[in-house]
């Protein structure tokens, strides 16, 4: 579970992007937090609870897409201007095990930066105490706007 260091480390504005995240009603619903921001990179984490499973007792697919969505966009958002936003214009996400344990551990890098696309991937972990396990692989392309 190691971060992938994208290009040289520049200032980031970790407060703007600190910013953005409070004002995400949904991601406050959800508790999630960030942990570290760096230019190109971005780690959250999510303990879980209840309202986070489905049925048989496993993280929601939706909280798993929605924490590999939200670090890939501050991942670009490390990069950008601080007059430019970004949203996400596609996502694609595999499943690659079952989430459960007592946290979700999400990284997310920018894998290439273009004048209005950024292409980013995220990678989101279940921790069970020692065991912790890749549950899902996502790509996504952020737009500036």
């Amino acid at each position: 579970m190691e971060s992938k260091v994208v290009n040289t480390p520049q200032l980031v504005n970790k407060e703007r992007i600190i910013g953005f995240l409070e004002k995400q009603h949904f991601m406050k619903l959800m508790k999630f937090r960030l942990d570290k921001i760096e230019y190109g990179l971005v780690e959250g984490r999510l303990d879980l609870e209840q309202m986070h499973t489905q049925q048989h007792g496993m993280v929601h697919g939706g909280v798993t897409a929605t924490v590999a969505d939200i670090v890939a966009g501050f991942a670009a958002y490390t990069m950008a201007e601080d007059y430019q936003n970004i949203v996400t214009v596609e996502l694609k996400i595999s499943y690659l095990n079952p989430g459960m344990g007592k946290q979700l551990h999400a990284i997310g890098t920018v894998l290439k930066r273009g004048s209005k696309l950024y292409f980013c991937e995220s990678e989101v972990y279940s921790i069970d105490g020692d065991n912790i396990m890749l549950i899902a692989k996502a790509t996504a392309t952020m737009a500036i706007i």
